[in-house]
C-alpha cells in the first residue's frame, strides 16, 4: 500500500469512529510542496511568484486570462463597454459575495485600483498612474477614465496585483491585519498561514463559482530543499510539487505512481546584475560578463536540454519577442581582454544562490567556473530563499539569477518592470537610461500596432546592446502529482487553476 492511501484509510477510520468525516471528505483537501514561504496577502505589496500563485486562488479579478493564457474573459466583471476615444471604460459587476457574505461591489473595485495607483507601498504604481479618474454611479457600474488611450489597460487589470479586496474589511482590519489574513473573493479562504510551514486554505463557499471547485481546501507546504520535497512526493506524502529539478524529471516520469507535467510557460530566467557597484556599473563589464557566459552549456547541463538558451528579457512565443535579437558569442578571452581595457583585472564578484535550490546552485557554479576563464572571481553566497527578495530589494548583491514569468498578455508589465525604471527600480538591478525608460511609456500608448511593436523591438535591442541583465534561458512549468491528480495545471502565466482541480 502506498503511504497517502493507507494514511486515508487508517485517518477515515478513525473520523467515523468519531462521528467525523467520510472518505470522499477525508481526500478533499490538496497538499502542494513548494519552495519558500509567501511574504503576503496584500496584492500590491508584492512581485513575486511566491504570493500570485496562492492569492490568486484567493482572490478573484475584473478581468481574468483564461485557462489557455492566450485571452482575457469576464472576472468580477461580467461585461465592459470602451468608449470611441479608448478613453472610459465602463464595467458592470456580477452578482457576487466575498468570503464574508458581503457584496462585491464597483466601490469595492474601484478601491483596489485606487490602491495599487496611489498606496506609496504599492509595487505597480506606475502602470496605473495612466488612470485619471473613478466613478460608481451605482454597486454594479464602475467607469473608468484614462488620462490617454492605453492599449495594455484591459490586460493589466488581469494582473494578480488587481486582485479585488473588500473596502470594508481593509478598513475595519488594516493593511498589516488584512495581508495576514484577507477577506476573500476567489474560490478559496485564508483557513490558517503557519509562517514558515504552510498556508490552509478552504473552500470559499461565497465564491461566485462555487459549484466550480472540487476540493474542500489546498495546503500549500514550504519544503524549501528540492530533493526532499521530490523525496516526499516518491513517499506519498504530498498530492503535488512544483519546481521539479530537471535531473529528476526522468526517474520521477518512471515511477507509475506519480504524474509529471511540462506545461507552456512564459518563464526567463536571467542573470540579475547590480548596476550600483562601480565595476558592473561600466557597460563593458557587463558585456564582458555576457560574453564570458556559456548559456548553452547551462542549458545543457542544468535544464538536460529542456530549457532553450534566451536572447530577450521578452519570453519566445510572447507578444512582439524579437527572435533576431542579440545573441554575443560565448567567447572567454574576448572577455577577459574587454576587462583589462575597462581596468578591471582581477575582478571579484559575490553571487547570491537559494539555498537547497538545486537548479540555482547549478548554475552558480557553472557561471563561476566561466567567468573564472575570463579572469573574474566569484564568491558564492547561499541564503535562505526567504530572504532572497530582501536582498534584491536592499542591493546587497552583484549577481543573482532570478526569473519571471509574465502575469499579464502584454509586454507592458515586463517591460515596466524591467526597463521602465519605476519604484521597482528595474527588477533592482538599478538600471538606468532615460531614453530607455521614455520609450517604455510612449510604448505603453502607442495605438498603431505596427508602431507598437517596432518600440518593442528596439526596446528588446538597446536592453540587450546596455546588458541591463544576462539572458540565460526559457523553459516550461515543472510540476508533478499523484496519480490520484487531475487537472493539476498551470497556464503559460503561471496562474494555478485549483477551482478545476480533482482529488481522486
Amino acid at each position: 500500500m502506498r503511504t497517502p492511501i493507507l494514511r486515508t484509510v487508517v485517518a477515515t477510520a478513525i473520523a467515523v469512529l468519531l462521528g467525523g468525516t467520510s472518505i470522499a471528505e477525508a481526500q478533499g483537501v490538496l497538499t502542494i510542496g513548494r519552495r519558500e514561504d509567501g511574504t503576503t496577502f496584500d496584492p500590491i505589496m508584492t512581485a513575486q511568484n511566491v504570493d500570485f500563485w496562492v492569492f490568486m486562488n484567493v482572490y478573484d479579478q475584473l478581468v481574468r486570462v483564461d485557462r489557455s493564457g492566450t485571452k482575457l474573459e469576464p472576472g468580477l466583471a461580467e461585461s465592459w463597454t470602451v468608449s470611441p476615444d479608448g478613453l472610459t471604460y465602463t464595467f458592470t459587476m456580477r452578482d457576487a459575495k466575498f468570503s464574508d457574505g458581503s457584496p462585491i461591489t464597483s466601490e469595492d473595485a474601484a478601491f483596489t485600483l485606487t490602491r495599487i495607483r496611489d498606496d506609496e507601498g504599492s509595487l505597480w504604481s506606475e502602470t496605473y498612474t495612466i488612470i485619471a479618474d473613478m466613478q460608481t454611479p451605482d454597486p454594479k457600474t464602475l467607469v473608468v477614465t484614462l488620462s490617454a488611450s492605453s492599449v495594455p489597460f484591459l490586460s493589466t487589470l488581469a494582473m494578480p496585483g488587481t486582485a479585488v479586496v473588500s473596502k470594508a474589511g481593509m478598513e475595519a482590519m488594516g493593511q498589516e491585519a488584512y495581508a495576514e489574513n484577507p477577506v476573500a473573493s476567489g474560490a478559496f479562504t485564508v483557513k490558517e498561514w503557519l509562517r514558515g510551514d504552510r498556508v490552509v486554505l478552504e473552500k470559499n463557499p461565497n465564491y461566485w463559482e462555487a459549484d466550480r471547485v472540487k476540493l474542500d481546501g489546498v495546503e500549500w507546504v514550504s519544503v524549501p530543499d528540492d530533493n526532499t520535497r521530490m523525496l516526499k512526493m516518491q513517499a506519498g506524502e504530498l498530492d503535488a510539487a512544483i519546481f521539479v529539478p530537471f535531473s529528476r524529471i526522468s526517474e520521477l516520469e518512471a515511477d507509475p505512481n506519480l504524474k509529471v507535467q511540462l506545461d507552456p510557460s512564459t518563464r526567463e530566467d536571467a542573470l540579475i546584475i547590480n548596476h550600483t557597484n562601480p565595476a558592473l556599473a561600466k557597460k563593458d563589464v557587463r558585456e564582458a560578463i555576457d560574453m564570458a557566459i556559456d548559456k548553452q552549456a547551462i542549458v545543457e547541463a542544468v535544464t538536460f536540454g529542456i530549457g532553450e538558451e534566451a536572447n530577450s528579457y521578452i519570453p519566445k512565443g510572447a507578444l512582439y519577442y524579437n527572435d533576431a535579437n542579440l545573441r554575443r558569442p560565448h567567447d572567454p578571452d574576448a572577455a577577459k581582454a574587454m576587462l583589462e581595457t575597462a581596468g578591471e583585472t582581477g575582478l571579484t564578484l559575490n553571487y547570491i544562490i537559494n539555498a537547497g535550490d538545486e537548479v540555482d546552485e547549478q548554475i552558480g557554479v557553472l557561471v563561476q567556473q566561466q567567468l573564472a576563464q575570463a579572469g573574474v572571481t566569484v564568491n558564492l553566497q547561499k541564503i535562505d530563499p526567504s530572504q532572497t527578495w530582501d536582498t534584491l530589494v536592499a542591493g546587497d548583491y552583484d549577481l543573482t539569477v532570478n526569473y519571471w514569468t509574465n502575469d499579464i498578455l502584454d509586454p507592458d508589465q515586463k517591460t515596466t518592470f524591467v526597463l521602465g525604471n519605476d519604484v521597482n527600480l528595474n527588477y533592482y538591478t538599478r538600471y538606468d537610461n532615460p531614453e530607455v525608460t521614455a520609450l517604455v511609456a510612449a510604448a505603453r500608448i502607442e495605438a498603431d500596432p505596427a508602431k507598437r511593436e517596432a518600440m518593442y523591438v528596439e526596446l528588446q535591442k538597446v536592453a540587450k546592446a546596455d546588458v541591463n541583465w544576462v539572458d540565460l534561458y526559457y523553459s516550461p512549468y515543472r510540476n508533478v502529482t499523484q496519480t490520484n491528480v487531475d487537472n493539476f495545471y498551470q497556464n503559460p502565466l503561471g496562474r494555478f487553476f485549483l477551482e478545476d482541480t480533482v482529488k481522486n
